[in-house]
């Protein structure tokens, strides 16, 4: 008789959270991250280009330059890296687009290679979108020559 109530209890208790879980998904609690409909194309707005006179300085030697447009909408994942769509070397020209670093071509061993190595794959590691933003915490950092 108590192993049969402690069944029942066990039964009542997930049917319960079941329809918890069904009640919670259908109050729409949870925001989409896309704007549209699943089966609506997804937009991106077009690449607002910067004068060279309106690029940030770099604060440091070897300091990785700043990307000097927004990235908000690329897809940058182990599938695509849409960073290469206009700065590999073999589109940089066409686009008008700085082309990246010989290093970006090596890989660990400083083997040449005729793709981006994997291990510069994912750009936003290392470069950032510039942002005129006012500092956080007061500083005296000074730039290097």
């Amino acid at each position: 008789m108590k192993k049969y109530n402690i069944i029942s209890l066990l039964a009542t208790f997930s049917i319960a959270l079941s329809g918890g879980l069904v009640a919670a998904q259908q109050t729409g609690g949870a925001k989409p991250l896309r704007d549209g409909a699943i089966d609506e194309i997804n937009y991106i707005d077009e690449v607002q280009k910067q004068d060279t006179a309106g690029r940030f300085g770099r604060n440091y030697r070897q300091q990785p330059p700043l990307v000097p447009h927004s990235i908000a909408q690329y897809q940058i994942d182990l599938n695509a890296n849409q960073c290469l769509a206009c700065h590999d070397w073999t589109n940089a020209g066409d686009r008008g687009a700085p082309t990246l670093s010989m290093t970006h071509y090596q890989d660990r061993d400083g083997h040449q290679l005729d793709e981006v190595a994997g291990t510069r794959w994912f750009c936003v590691q290392c470069h950032v979108p510039q942002v005129n933003a006012p500092a956080l915490v007061d500083n005296k950092f000074e730039p290097s020559n």
